[in-house]
């Protein structure tokens, strides 16, 4: 199965400064373009041995410190991150022939940060996260359920729900961002910022 790409070619010339702004523009095009989740990202990370793993997860936050998503600390994710903070951002815009692949260290975000992003999420979203115990061995859905149940009996509608201790966000500090973008004949464009010691970034352009 191949699909010929046909897309307006991404120049060098034609590259704001900073990697965020274009991830800006690449980000209000997949929304524009009605992308099922655009803010769906592929999270790579590999534990202290360099076993990988990944997953897709929902980009919650970004801006010019980095990307910001949501989990249980006590995740396989949130472990290997403690363990090796390097990760991997993948963003499959498939229908737009685009990627955006980014690499960096993840650390986890503040108490507050944490619990105002808590506070915007649905009831039901926030029970769950205190009655799943995120990658662990479960014996049935119907346990599952039943936590569920349990905390939403503790937790009644019109009452605050906490955060639960062992949840939070974690931000992506970006080092290197690649946008790639697909043409015919398999003569893709990807062009990389690199950080420098400095803290500029530089643009490189990869061979496809």
């Amino acid at each position: 199965m191949r699909e010929q790409y046909r897309s307006t070619p991404l120049d060098e010339a034609d590259l704001p400064a900073d990697p965020m702004e274009q991830f800006v523009h690449w980000f209000k095009d997949a929304a524009a373009g009605h992308l099922h989740e655009p803010n769906a990202m592929i999270v790579s990370t590999a534990a202290a041995d360099g076993r990988p793993s990944s997953r897709t997860v929902l980009l919650k936050h970004f801006d010019d410190d980095g990307f910001v998503f949501y989990t249980n600390y006590a995740s396989r994710k949130g472990r290997e991150l403690d363990a090796n903070p390097h990760v991997s951002l993948l963003f499959p815009w498939h229908p737009l022939a685009r990627q955006v692949i980014v690499t960096g260290a993840a650390a986890r975000v503040g108490q507050e940060e944490t619990a105002l992003y808590f506070r915007t999420r649905p009831r039901g979203s926030q029970l769950g996260a205190w009655a799943s115990a995120q990658s662990s061995v479960i014996g049935t859905r119907g346990e599952l359920l039943r936590r569920y149940e349990e905390f939403a009996a503790r937790y009644p509608a019109g009452e605050r729900v906490p955060v639960p201790p062992d949840w939070g966000g974690y931000r992506v500090t970006p080092e290197t961002v690649e946008f790639w973008q697909g043409h015919e004949n398999r003569l893709h464009d990807r062009l990389r910022y690199v950080r420098t010691g400095s803290g500029t970034w530089r643009i490189e352009r990869l061979c496809p």
